[in-house]
């Protein structure tokens, strides 16, 4: 075998960064594998807009096929995205016993399971480390790195969209919508942000990196997510007032037999080593029993640093090729067949500390009737602060509690909003402090 040869499905904007980087570092890559990494043909239905690399137009084809039936190709690069013709795709490539490297979070978030069974039946491997964190190897982490550990925490900043609108709304006391805007203009949020701004994206990459650390196959349809299209420059300054820094966390953890999985737009003390992350940049943090606390932090999308991590996967299984190794790592870091489907608490049973924002008729003994039906709830107030009136006939109340159960701030939430001296409803932000997102 004079040189492993590549199949690139999707010429796109992380496809460019693929080529760019096996052009730029072609030496070194040959050098660690002792033989070339070849790009043979890149498939695109739009072979002519213009791209910031250049590929030789005897490598361009519109026709998949083309990748799948040529035989000196040895690992297909699925960077097209979406559910349905990627699917098809990379079933076809492990079915023609090929390899596959993919960045589609969504797909192997929806049908990682039943791909990773594919794979093995047909002798080969997929790599994904790009789907998880862009540039930062956190799939490797997780997967040979920690695997000598006992992974309990995983929580983190996984999306740089969301982080770079609630770093805006911080430091430049933009609105959402605002921020939005500015983060679109510098590219980094597409022209329809849902999947961003919504948490979906998050969700994708938790479910699969939790599959990873707990030994459970992906379960992405029982992550809770919420978005943080409806946060307000308000509630950022209320925050800061009580010392938090907002965030849209990815939280999961391995407790008492359940997992916890969960996305939403979170207060940390300003003082958390995630606080400082900003930007477009993502940090995960890990706890293992053995490790302890680690964090890897780095850009987690762009050109060249999901290049750089498709890239890494396509000489991990190069490396498995020549030593006729297919599958050194299960996919899910654990064997398959020792997976187990462990039980996902629900949002309404996990414990943690809350911020309310209350809309209230600006009058006397308010602030009383709110205080007395959480009470009655079990859920106790730890600071409170009162503005004056904002906008006409109404005043913010500003709450922030000690660790309540979810279920209690829902009941008593229904209850205090059904009030007719209650305008609104409530605003309601979760909390991480220290001692529930640090474990020793």
């Amino acid at each position: 075998m004079r040189a492993i040869g590549i199949g690139l499905i999707g010429w796109g904007t992380v496809g460019c960064g693929v080529i760019q980087t096996l052009r730029d570092n072609a030496e070194a890559i040959e050098n660690r594998l002792g033989i070339p990494l070849k790009l043979l043909k890149v498939a695109d239905l739009d072979l002519d807009r213009p791209r910031p690399v250049d590929v030789p137009r005897e490598l361009l084809t519109t026709r998949v096929e083309d990748i799948m039936n040529d035989p000196d190709i040895h690992i297909v690069v699925e960077l097209m995205g979406g559910l349905g013709a990627a699917k098809t795709f990379i079933k076809q490539a492990l079915e023609n016993k090929k390899y596959v490297v993919t960045a589609n979070k969504a797909l192997l978030a929806h049908d990682g399971n039943e791909l990773f069974e594919v794979a093995r039946r047909n002798g080969r491997s997929i790599g994904f480390e790009a789907s998880v964190g862009g540039g930062i190897p956190i799939i490797k982490s997780l997967r040979e790195g920690l695997a000598g550990n006992r992974i309990d925490t995983l929580f983190g900043i996984l999306n740089g969209t969301a982080n770079y609108i609630l770093t805006r709304m911080t430091e430049g006391g933009l609105s959402f919508g605002d921020a939005l805007r500015e983060a679109q203009a510098k590219g980094y949020a597409e022209a329809d942000p849902a999947l961003d701004i919504e948490g979906t994206d998050t969700a994708h990459k938790l479910a699969i990196a939790s599959a990873i650390s707990f030994g459970t196959p992906i379960q992405f349809d029982s992550v809770y997510t919420e978005g943080i299209s409806g946060i307000a420059p308000l509630d950022v300054q209320f925050g800061e007032e009580f010392g938090y820094c907002l965030k849209l966390l990815a939280i999961a953890r391995n407790t008492d037999g359940r997992i916890e999985m969960r996305v939403h737009p979170t207060f940390i003390p300003r003082d958390h080593i995630l606080a400082g992350v900003s930007g477009a940049y993502n940090a995960v943090h890990i706890h293992g029993n053995s490790v302890g606390n680690i964090m890897l932090y780095g850009m987690g999308a762009g050109m060249l640093p999901t290049g750089s991590a498709v890239v890494a996967d396509l000489m991990d299984i190069a490396r498995d090729i020549l030593a006729n190794t297919p599958e050194r790592i299960a996919p899910l870091a654990f064997l398959p067949e020792r997976l187990s489907l462990i039980p996902i608490k629900p949002i309404s049973d996990i414990s943690t500390c809350y911020y309310f924002r209350f809309s209230a008729v600006d009058r006397p003994g308010v602030l009383s009737k709110i205080s007395g039906i959480l009470g009655a709830n079990e859920i106790s107030i730890s600071a409170v602060i009162q503005k004056g009136r904002q906008t006409e006939g109404s005043v913010p109340i500003v709450m922030v509690t000690h660790e309540a159960v979810e279920a209690n701030v829902r009941k008593a939430l229904k209850e205090i909003d059904e009030l007719n001296v209650v305008l609104a409803p409530t605003q309601t932000i979760r909390i991480e402090n220290q001692e529930t997102t640090h474990r020793d």
